[in-house]
């Protein structure tokens, strides 16, 4: 088990692995972010079992590297390096202490 440094900041790491596919060999490079190492490779193993069906023991590790955001080349992780980022709320219910307890309309759960 690998330990980090610091567990609660995001961090983006680079993964460069070789799997075995039905056709053959082939090498790959993936990010991913998350709070540590392990849970970017788990990320990996799952990821690569659903995308390419690779089970996880055709799949080699080869090397796991935190990457700085200026560094990073996936779009799919550079869309979380806005610092404006914003996430829309769409289905807040009201908490008990704060409702009515009767009321002639329905609650309005969409803002």
């Amino acid at each position: 088990q690998v330990y980090e440094k610091s567990p609660l900041r995001v961090k983006n790491f680079g993964i460069w692995l070789r799997y075995d596919s039905r056709s053959g060999t082939h090498n790959m490079y993936r990010e991913y972010r998350d709070l540590t190492t392990a849970g970017a490779v788990t990320q990996c193993y799952r990821d690569m079992g659903a995308r390419h069906r690779a089970r996880a023991h055709s799949i080699q590790i080869m090397k796991v590297e935190e990457i700085a955001a200026s560094k990073c080349r996936r779009p799919a992780v550079k869309q979380f390096h806005d610092s404006k980022i914003k996430f829309p709320l769409p289905h807040r219910v009201l908490r008990r202490q704060h409702k009515p307890r009767f009321t002639t309309k329905r609650p309005n759960t969409f803002f």
